[in-house]
């Protein structure tokens, strides 16, 4: 498999699958109704969310997404997200990554974002 060409993102009510890989949660906040049993999380990095400023802003308007990613981009490049960004990094070359939101949209979520750096899908 090439580096990093196996992130996925799918939400964290969906049962698990078999080809997942490493499973880690990539919300600031704990999803509504879902046990840590049922989560079958490896990893949490909610370090690696939005900050809540940027989160309330972005409500998950579809028409706010683009600049959405923008900020949100922006705000990854700061010393805060470097080492759990680095950490995703490590994670996506080792194998098969699956990014996991509680977003009842994951195509516009901050999980895409993150699939788009470490595929190098995006600009």
């Amino acid at each position: 498999m090439a580096q990093g060409s196996g992130v996925q993102v799918r939400r964290i009510y969906e049962d698990p699958e078999a080809g997942d890989g490493t499973r880690v949660l990539v919300d600031r906040l704990w999803p509504r109704g879902v046990s840590k049993e049922r989560a079958h999380l490896d990893l949490w990095v909610k370090e690696v969310a939005p900050s809540p400023e940027l989160r309330r802003w972005y409500g998950h308007d579809p028409e706010k997404f683009d600049e959405f990613r923008r900020r949100y981009r922006a705000e990854l490049e700061d010393d805060a997200h470097a080492e759990p960004l680095a950490e995703l990094r490590r994670l996506s070359h080792r194998g098969p990554l699956t990014l996991l939101t509680a977003s009842k949209r994951d195509d516009i979520s901050e999980a895409a974002v993150l699939q788009q750096i470490l595929t190098g899908s995006a600009d």
